[in-house]
């Protein structure tokens, strides 16, 4: 490097490079424009960067890098224009920045900077962006009358901090922002500020900023509005008439509104991109809505359309159909009173005959009668109640059903052996179908909690909000004496262990399953034939994209971030589509310190090299680093179809599956790792690239692991391989 001292812009983004920045970089001294982005490079970032003193653009972003920044680094990059540090683990203060005078770009997020935010308004910035950092201090007392060009702010997201006080005062000086995220911060309760006057706002964000009061009206006079996030709240009153026609995100979730929503803002709905009214006491009339947009954007509010409601059932009609309309309605109510007076009817002779049924009634009560002792091969547990039909059963996206303990003993056959489908770390699951066809699994965390009945409950239903199309949905909850049951969507595909070893997919065998279908007894088929198949590159590759995703929400998409501390092969099933899904996330954080040690402890063949310690050392926390070294075993498992401990492996030095295919990997033998069931189902460039990938998630070193929206970007990159 130190050979080019007149180079002026140097790229070398996307580059899977690791290692450090050497210190040579040093002798640039003419550099103008450097990006190193996207690629593994860890350590500090060398003293000899603040030497490139002709440095005008800096992205260092989605790295490893750690440590403080260089003594000096702002001041000696007095020509700076553009700096973007996120997605690392770098330290430091806001007014490492200060002495920057000619900075208008400025991306910090994703790292673990503190102190006051307040430092960072300085200068000629346009964009700011400070997001999942560790910044404290009241956002209020930056001073508007400072040197800082309000009017030249463009971008500001402040989310994820843990920001207090109050809102900014007065926003009025920043006339051209376009962009503002003041999300899940620790601000006190406080009204809606004055945003009317920021007329250019299209992007506005205020979710868990501890809103109260009534959404203002006047959020109609920001006509560029496109993105409106108010959710996790504690706004109430009516929803205001608000002008949406160029709203494409809107989510009012998760707040005390009430009344109607507005007929003006159901009929802008169909033109937005997504929308989500859940968790509210609001009533409604969508009729033009699937099913699936109204349990997935109205949970929680209450359909008020009249019974013959279609999507013509508010415009206005010609004067001539009057007559036509008025017969149509005594007609229907004609018919109406008809099924009611036959209703009557049956149920007066029903009830002469209910004598027959009620010695039969009291044997049945009697069986619902507590307390409950179950047991499976491995474990017993009891649900210590009197009644089962006094115990509720919380079903999240359909609260009118006065489910109780009674309807789960009802679904599972008293939690009968034959309908359990696995037992886990956390206890057994059952599988049980509840009234009115819902076909729900049914998880038991046998090993008690910590937490009180209100805390556990608080923690189930906050983990009922989240979702993501590769999250297998948390579909309510039962507390049942001190056993916790955690109620899901049940997946009728299985998990991706039993697809790997039980079933066709995978299997070393000399059977051809080419043209075979198979099929469970709960009618899922799951198609192993040549398109689209089971033993196809493309298929496995779908999995693990998906479940990389799902990991990368729940550490980049949820605050606080959530660690799975159980990544493995059997976490992941396959929906009625075939689409991944990851299962119990979050489930840990409700045992508190019951279950710590035996966590840790992690799943043979996925526990990461830094929790293999002596024993009576205490345990490492689990961090998102160890549930990527989890999900590098999942990919090593789909290419190679071997499990990862109990396999054969030729040597016996190599005798678990990530220390073997990371010696084919460094001896450059990695084809012989891919299983001869997906060979020549897809180029094994690709193939052998995402063992690579595989490679860095199993690193040794925690720090050395890529973050799992890398991974992403990684498992995307790997289609446009075609050779």
């Amino acid at each position: 490097m130190g050979n080019f001292g007149r180079l002026q812009s140097l790229d070398l983004s996307f580059n899977n490079l690791s290692g450090s920045i050497p210190e040579a970089i040093s002798s640039l001294s003419s550099l103008q424009v450097l990006n190193l982005s996207h690629n593994g490079l860890e350590s500090v970032i060398p003293m000899g960067i603040a030497q490139c003193r002709s440095l005008v653009s800096v992205d260092l972003s989605e790295n490893s890098l750690n440590g403080c920044l260089p003594n000096g680094f702002g001041a000696a990059l007095s020509q700076l224009k553009f700096l973007s540090l996120a997605g690392n683990e770098i330290v430091g203060r806001a007014s490492d920045f200060t002495a920057m005078k000619s900075i208008t770009y400025l991306n910090i997020s994703g790292n673990q900077f503190k102190g006051s935010v307040v430092e960072v308004f300085e200068g000629p910035l346009e964009v700011i962006d400070l997001s999942r950092n560790q910044f404290q201090g009241h956002i209020a007392q930056v001073n508007f009358s400072s040197t800082f060009k309000w009017s030249n702010l463009l971008y500001l997201d402040l989310s994820e901090n843990q920001l207090s006080g109050e809102f900014f005062t007065d926003l009025s000086h920043a006339q051209s922002l376009k962009h503002l995220n003041l999300a899940y911060n620790r601000f006190t309760k406080q009204r809606f500020f004055h945003v009317d006057m920021l007329t250019n706002l299209e992007y506005l964000n205020l979710s868990g900023t501890n809103l109260i009061g009534q959404i203002p009206s006047n959020l109609s006079n920001l006509v560029s509005l496109r993105t409106l996030d108010l959710s996790e709240n504690h706004l109430s009153n009516h929803i205001p008439p608000i002008l949406a026609k160029n709203l494409k995100v809107l989510d009012l979730s998760c707040n005390n509104l009430t009344g109607d929503i507005p007929l003006m803002l159901i009929g802008e709905l169909h033109g937005m991109e997504s929308f989500n009214f859940s968790y509210n006491n609001l009533s409604f009339c969508a009729s033009q809505f699937s099913r699936e947009t109204l349990q997935a954007a109205f949970i929680g509010s209450v359909n008020s359309c009249p019974i013959a409601a279609n999507p013509d059932f508010f415009k206005r009609k010609a004067p001539k159909h009057r007559g036509l309309e008025i017969a149509l309605v005594l007609t229907i109510s004609m018919v109406c009173l008809l099924v009611g007076l036959l209703f009557l009817a049956f149920r007066c002779r029903r009830e002469t005959r209910m004598w027959v049924v009620k010695q039969n009634s009291f044997r049945e009560e009697q069986t619902v009668s507590g307390p409950f002792s179950f047991q499976t091969d491995s474990t017993t547990w009891v649900a210590d109640v009197k009644q089962a039909t006094s115990v509720p059963v919380v079903i999240f996206e359909k609260p009118l059903l006065n489910f109780t303990f009674a309807d789960l003993l009802s679904a599972t056959s008293h939690f009968d052996r034959g309908t359990l489908l696995a037992e886990g770390r956390f206890g057994p699951v059952y599988g049980g179908l509840l009234p009115g066809g819902i076909h729900v699994a049914v998880k038991v965390l046998v090993h008690g909690s910590t937490m009180t009945d209100q805390e556990a409950a608080r923690e189930l239903e906050y983990l009922g909000r989240i979702k993501h199309p590769n999250l297998v949905p948390l579909t309510g909850y039962c507390l049942a004496g001190e056993q916790r049951i955690a109620i899901y969507d049940y997946m009728e595909n299985g998990n991706l262990q039993n697809l790997l070893y039980d079933l066709p997919l995978g299997v070393q065998t000399t059977e051809d399953w080419s043209n075979d279908t198979w099929e469970d007894e709960n009618n899922g088929i799951q198609n192993v034939g040549s398109e689209g198949s089971l033993t196809t590159w493309r298929f496995r590759h779908k999995i693990a994209l998906g479940t990389a995703r799902a990991l990368a929400f729940l550490h980049h998409g949820c605050f606080p971030p959530i660690i799975h501390r159980d990544v493995k092969a059997s976490s992941v099933y396959l929906d009625s589509n075939l689409e991944p899904r990851l299962s119990d996330f979050g489930i840990a954080k409700i045992f508190g310190s019951g279950l710590e040690d035996e966590i840790a402890r992690g799943s043979p063949g996925y526990v990461p090299p830094e929790f293999l310690q002596p024993e009576g050392s205490s345990p490492k926390a689990p961090t998102p680093k160890s549930d990527v070294y989890g999900f590098g075993v999942i990919l090593f498992e789909l290419i190679t179809g071997k499990k990862p401990v109990d396999d054969a492996y030729p040597d016996e030095k190599e005798a678990t599956l990530v220390s073997w295919v990371r010696g084919l990997v460094r001896r450059n033998q990695a084809l012989q790792a891919i299983d001869p069931k997906i060979r020549g189902t897809g180029p094994d460039a690709q193939m052998l690239e995402a063992l690579k990938i595989g490679y860095l998630c199993t690193a040794e070193i925690p720090s050395k692991r890529p973050s799992m929206q890398q991974v992403v970007g990684l498992l995307k990159d790997l289609e446009q391989i075609t050779l």
